[in-house]
């Protein structure tokens, strides 16, 4: 009899552990799809009239000079505040000097005729330039920089994108050498070397496709 009591309890605490087992699985939280949460990728066409490219070429031991130039057109997909790819063109006619390193015999007008000749930038010849966005890493992309018909890759550094209700706004900064672009001149003067390097800044706005 005793022995009947033992397998009735064990049989009794088995479908109780059972029934137990059961109630915590359907109690158990659901995943959260990760999916229904993500960022979805956005594309942008760029405002041109808002949006500014900020140059500097520097002339070293002596001065630098700095302007804008305007954006033609662009546009970019972002995802979460991360840029995913884009391409922007740039107007070359647009060459505006913002600084103040001039002389009357060096100029603001001289330098912009300079600047637009065919010993710099030839705009007549060559009246855009373009960066097409190639790959994004974090707050860096790799991308195809052409100036006067010739592409290089370049890198884009430290971008900066936030979006809200439908806009967004981006940073970031580019340093090409323009002696691989045939931007070559030199100055004939030995204490003025003017840098190979010109640093790009570019500030956007853009509104949601």
């Amino acid at each position: 009899m005793k022995m009947h009591l033992l397998s009735a309890a064990a049989m009794v605490a088995v479908t109780l552990a059972s029934c137990g087992g059961s109630a915590n699985t359907d109690n158990a939280a659901t995943p959260v799809d990760s999916t229904a949460t993500a960022a979805k990728e956005q594309g942008y066409v760029l405002d041109v009239a808002a949006s500014t490219l900020t140059w500097k070429g520097t002339m070293i031991k002596v001065k630098h000079h700095e302007g804008t130039m305007a954006f033609a057109e662009g546009k970019f997909i972002a995802k979460g505040g991360q840029l995913v790819s884009g391409t922007f063109n740039v107007d070359m006619k647009s060459i505006v000097p913002t600084d103040s390193n001039y002389t009357k015999e060096s100029t603001k007008e001289k330098l912009l005729g300079h600047l637009a000749s065919p010993d710099f930038f030839a705009v007549d010849s060559f009246p855009t330039a373009s960066f097409e966005v190639v790959s994004v890493s974090g707050n860096t992309a790799e991308g195809n920089l052409t100036v006067r018909g010739r592409t290089h890759g370049e890198t884009l550094t430290d971008i900066v994108i936030t979006e809200d209700n439908g806009m967004a706004k981006a940073s970031g900064k580019l340093v090409f050498n323009r002696q691989k672009y045939g931007v070559a001149w030199a100055s004939p003067m030995k204490d003025m070397v003017l840098s190979d390097d010109i640093e790009i800044t570019v500030s956007l706005v853009a509104k949601a496709q």
